[in-house]
């Protein structure tokens, strides 16, 4: 649940990019992190290690003002791809507002993907999140590489799942604010009515993905 400090008039989000090892999550943070232009946008932190890219986390702080007032703040972290760093990445999902799972397009990584998949939800189960009722975007990175599945065959794997799929290239860039913006707009149908987004603080769907992306709105 979005966290709401009403005295000091700030709302955050928790988005947590999930997924394989070296599957692009953290290329993602990096690549939005370059492409976005929002009125707050601080730091993007990265920590490495020689077996992991992101032991901990990456974290991207975005922001906007509301025409009520409202400051809206997004933090937006990675977890470790590597098994062994599970305790970590359910400490990264916990109190989570949506999620972004990012798959290896190569047909190679088809198992990897699944597992992964099954131990999000896992995780989710385990940190008190329910995944039906989760904000999740599923974006297919590495559309560049060969041997990769194609579009039709991902669509027609996942044409009985209910989360939006976006294909994206995260080394260049493509489909990296598609994914965030898709992420955006199911949180706001997730969350809009009990924080009044629209009611109170005039805040359309289209105006917060806009916002949040540094768009005129």
């Amino acid at each position: 649940m979005p966290e709401l400090e009403r005295e000091a008039g700030r709302l955050t989000f928790k988005f947590v990019y999930y997924g394989p090892a070296q599957g692009g999550k953290t290329t993602n943070l990096m690549q939005l992190h370059d492409l976005v232009g929002a009125e707050m946008k601080g730091e993007l932190m990265t920590l490495e290690t020689q077996h992991d890219r992101t032991l901990f986390f990456d974290l991207l702080p975005l922001g906007f003002h509301t025409p009520s007032g409202l400051t809206i703040r997004f933090r937006l972290f990675t977890v470790p791809g590597q098994v062994a760093h599970d305790g970590t990445r359910k400490a990264v999902l916990s109190r989570a507002d949506g999620v972004v799972f990012v798959a290896d397009s190569q047909r190679t990584e088809a198992t990897n993907n699944g597992e992964s998949f099954q131990n999000l939800a896992e995780n989710l189960a385990r940190v008190g999140l329910e995944l039906d009722r989760l904000p999740l975007v599923v974006q297919f990175n590495k559309r560049d590489l060969p041997a990769i599945l194609g579009e039709d065959e991902v669509r027609e794997r996942y044409a009985g799942a209910p989360w939006p799929l976006v294909f994206a290239t995260a080394i260049d860039g493509a489909g990296v604010r598609e994914t965030f913006a898709t992420l955006l707009a199911g949180a706001w149908r997730r969350y809009a009515d009990e924080f009044e987004l629209a009611s109170r603080h005039r805040l359309s769907e289209g105006a917060f993905v806009a916002a949040a992306l540094g768009e005129p709105r």
